[in-house]
């Protein structure tokens, strides 16, 4: 394992067990203490160009937004690799991502800071679904999609795209005082958590059909 891949694993279960701490503070009616520092800053961002920029952003990972484009991005990756497997998990891993993302939000019960019925922001606050889903979407988008760009300079501009693109979605939701940040944080945590998992369950799939495909040859 490479030493940048250790790195990612260990920021990734650190985020596991602060996400874990601060569901119990939520649990037990404590407000943890990122949200005390950071929850007053966003009233200073009302009404002006930052806040316009962000509410623009956040439609990025609304529904509106990524329903049609799960679907197009699914039929396109049907059509690229003849097989079910990539449009599978891209759809799949969107949609589940989604119902695990309500799951966890109705066990928690929090409130949201501030509702904003025309940005998704109704229900309740724990974990940001914007931040959870789209890091699963654009990043299995990334994945599949950099699969057929043998470029490395334009592989890596992708992933500098749909990376920056996947933290302007979750933070947008902070600006905009329809999240709390240990919300964000912990969207980004779960969601990076599933991401990976999905990766590792389609690789050995893939495996296992290439190693079939060989066997009837």
């Amino acid at each position: 394992m490479s030493k940048r891949k250790n790195q990612r694993n260990v920021l990734l279960w650190f985020g596991i067990g602060v996400s874990f701490i601060w569901i119990v503070q939520i649990l037990y009616g404590f407000v943890p203490l990122v949200d005390q520092l950071l929850n007053e800053f966003v009233y200073i961002l009302e009404g002006t160009y930052i806040y316009t920029l962000f509410r623009f952003i956040t439609d990025f990972g609304s529904r509106e937004f990524l329903i049609p484009f799960v679907f197009i991005l699914s039929i396109l990756f049907l059509l690229l690799y003849r097989s079910f497997l990539p449009a599978l998990f891209f759809a799949g891993g969107t949609l589940g991502t989604h119902l695990l993302n309500q799951l966890i939000k109705f066990l928690v019960e929090r409130e949201r800071p501030s509702l904003l019925e025309e940005a998704n922001a109704i229900g309740y606050s724990f974990p940001s679904g914007h931040a959870m889903i789209s890091i699963v979407c654009y990043g299995l988008f990334f994945y599949f999609v950099s699969q057929k760009i043998k470029q490395k300079q334009i592989r890596r501009a992708l992933q500098v795209f749909t990376g920056l693109l996947v933290f302007l979605i979750g933070i947008s939701r902070y600006v905009i005082h329809v999240h709390y940040m240990t919300d964000v944080v912990a969207g980004f945590v779960i969601g990076g958590l599933l991401l990976t998992l999905f990766i590792y369950v389609y690789e050995q799939l893939e495996t296992e059909e290439k190693e079939k495909a060989r066997s009837a040859r």
